[in-house]
């Protein structure tokens, strides 16, 4: 009895010690393989690109950052995002979404409802507070709860943007020369509803102002891109579109069916993004929506967010994205192009946040005009923002 009860003490030594073990180096690990930048020499920007770079006022749709045990008021060595290297980019607004519930193997081609979920071991692993285990809906609060403690202690280099009149005090006080970032806080498919619309009203309070319906799998809202099927919306999906018309919120259809998007069309009236995509004629992906519903969405007075990796663009260097940006203009027009990183969102790319300037002398290389590069580098994001936010 004593030998059996010295190999117990032993096993839960082991154990102790290899959990101890994970949540000090998978974590960092797992997000160093999930969100790499290709090793690559200093893009070439010259003396002009830089000088147009800097009056740009830049907007970004997509970035989960707060999925990761990350602080982002420091250069981080590992990641896409964080606010140091927004700053060094010239980023003004920086949507930052929160990614609750996301399938093992996922693909863009299926995925099932019930596949199991890689959050709950990601915030196993990372330490999350208890409560969010086993809900999406306190996930979607923690990661909040981050970006707010973020914000506290930025020393003014971080604002969380709830309002227009925030966002006209951001852009005032960067005009100034101020030296901030304004970071707006969005949810990555509505499962942290939990199916209860009354969990808006909570969401909203803890700072969200952009609400996608779907990502990588079916929900109560209705069908995702990826789901088991075209699905359209369901009674709760219209019940939660119309609260987001009614309370000014901003509504994102990436990651959903196209028949969530034609059902979107047909009952809204407001300007509908899609937040992180390609475009299917420059790069004819399952990921990307085909260009008729792209115009279709465009001519809501919405905006395309084209994002940075080769799943979407077929070519992730800044030249590749740039041609994304281009063939986006020629389906939509240049009033409904709009930057979506999809940063630290489980993809690689060529380049990090803080070096968009080389999209920018990209932009000029492939014949855009100044004014367009203006526009989709930020403006359309701002008119947007201004047309939905109270």
């Amino acid at each position: 009895m004593r030998t059996f009860g010295k190999w117990l003490g032993r096993l839960l030594l082991l154990l102790i010690l290899a959990f101890i073990a994970f949540v000090s180096f998978a974590p960092a690990y797992v997000e160093t393989q999930r969100n790499a930048v290709a090793d690559h020499a200093p893009y070439p920007v010259s003396p002009e690109a830089q000088a147009l770079h800097n009056t740009l006022t830049i907007g970004d749709w997509h970035a989960d950052s707060l999925l990761w045990k990350r602080d982002l008021l420091e250069r981080g060595s590992r990641g896409q995002v964080d606010i140091p290297r927004l700053l060094e980019g010239n980023v003004a607004v920086q949507v930052f979404t929160a990614v609750t519930k996301s399938p093992a193997g996922q693909n863009y081609e299926h995925n099932h409802t019930d596949a199991m979920d890689n959050i709950t071991l990601l915030a196993v692993g990372q330490l999350w507070p208890l409560r969010t285990w086993g809900s999406l809906y306190e996930r979607a609060h923690y990661q909040a709860e981050k970006l707010h403690g973020f914000e506290a202690e930025s020393e003014g280099r971080l604002r969380i943007l709830k309002s227009r009149a925030d966002l006209d005090a951001l852009l005032a006080a960067r005009a100034e020369g101020q030296e901030v970032v304004g970071g707006i806080l969005g949810i990555e498919g509505a499962h942290p509803l939990e199916g209860k619309i009354e969990n808006l009203q909570g969401l909203q309070d803890a700072g969200y102002r952009l609400i996608a319906l779907q990502h990588f799998f079916d929900n109560a809202i209705g069908g995702s891109l990826h789901g088991d099927g075209n699905h359209g919306l369901t009674p709760f999906g219209r019940e939660l579109v119309q609260a987001v018309v009614d309370r000014g919120l901003i509504l994102d259809i990436a990651h959903s069916s196209p028949q969530v998007a034609e059902d979107v069309l047909a009952m809204t009236d407001i300007p509908v993004v899609v937040s992180h995509t390609g475009i299917h004629g420059n790069c004819p992906v399952k990921r990307n929506y085909p260009d008729d519903l792209m115009a279709r969405i465009a001519e809501t007075g919405g905006v395309i967010g084209i994002g940075y990796w080769a799943d979407v663009t077929c070519d992730d260097s800044p030249a590749g994205v740039a041609k994304t940006i281009k063939a986006a203009i020629a389906v939509v027009g240049e009033d409904h192009v709009s930057l979506g990183s999809d940063f630290d969102g489980s993809v690689a790319t060529a380049f990090d946040t803080s070096e968009l300037a080389a999209l920018t002398q990209a932009l000029l290389d492939a014949g855009l005009t100044e004014t367009q590069i203006r526009k989709v580098m930020g403006e359309n994001m701002i008119r947007v923002l201004r047309a939905r936010l109270n």
